[in-house]
């Protein structure tokens, strides 16, 4: 076992490695160094360590440090032990118990939302929302959750002309600004709404889950029977949205991240 000493040396060694990863492209050690509050040697010396190991590529024309190859292959490890699915699948489950409704995980993928696990009620309904099914992010409640802590112009680029503005039924968001609109209120309310627009006769509510960049990075959402006339009778179900977001925020602490 190593010494209790190194612990503050390997926190400061993540701390580099998460800052590195929250960066656009590679940057100095003395960036680093203030950005951490670290001393200028001590920088270096974590960078030596993790050159060495693969972790951190070294520029020496630019005088910068990106991440490296090793860094990328655990990357790439976390994503085949599915770990998302697997820590969210008991909180799924538990969320069914109390509610009694379908609940479901979906992530983004591109400008579309993507369910990657679902659970049933004891009686379950048929719905469109089931594992693998991908739809505008824009229309369900999951898809929006995320899309409301997106910054404004990544949403632009996602949406960049009416065309992508696809309709399920007569209801949902024509164009970018009625996009925004919508995006602006769900941020404020700290959850997302859909009556009608995916399904006629369902409804859905969602949260977002955040990784430790305070990025969404999936939503769980609960689907269920309601039915309105018009364009939707305003319900925002409050109720129903703290037990949601009860589940979102245990499933962001498991991944070890931080609400926006």
């Amino acid at each position: 076992m190593g010494d209790s000493s190194d612990v503050p040396a390997l926190r400061r060694g993540l701390a580099i490695l998460r800052a590195l990863a929250g960066r656009a492209g590679p940057v100095s050690a003395g960036v680093l160094a203030r950005e951490l509050g670290l001393p200028r040697s001590t920088t270096y010396h974590l960078l030596a360590e993790l050159v060495a190991g693969g972790f951190v590529v070294h520029l020496p024309e630019e005088r910068r440090y990106g991440l490296g190859v090793a860094a990328f292959e655990l990357g790439s490890a976390y994503l085949r032990h599915d770990p998302l699915e697997r820590l969210a699948g008991p909180i799924l489950r538990r969320l069914v118990d109390r509610v009694g409704r379908a609940a479901q995980l979906g992530v983004l993928h591109g400008a579309e939302l993507l369910y990657l696990l679902k659970e049933r009620p004891s009686q379950p309904q048929t719905l469109v929302t089931d594992v693998g099914v991908r739809l505008p992010a824009q229309l369900p409640a999951s898809g929006r959750a995320m899309l409301a802590h997106l910054p404004a112009a990544q949403v632009r680029a996602m949406f960049p002309s009416t065309e992508r503005f696809v309709l399920r039924t007569d209801r949902g968001p024509r164009n970018l600004p009625d996009l925004r609109r919508l995006l602006s209120e769900e941020r404020h309310r700290g959850w997302a709404v859909e009556d009608g627009v995916v399904t006629p006769g369902f409804a859905s509510v969602a949260c977002p889950v955040f990784d430790h960049t305070a990025r969404p990075i999936a939503a769980i959402g609960v689907t269920f029977r309601h039915s309105c006339e018009g364009a939707g009778c305003g319900e925002t179900w409050p109720g129903l949205a703290a037990d949601v977001g009860a589940a979102a925020a245990e499933l962001t602490g498991r991944i070890s991240g931080r609400s926006a």
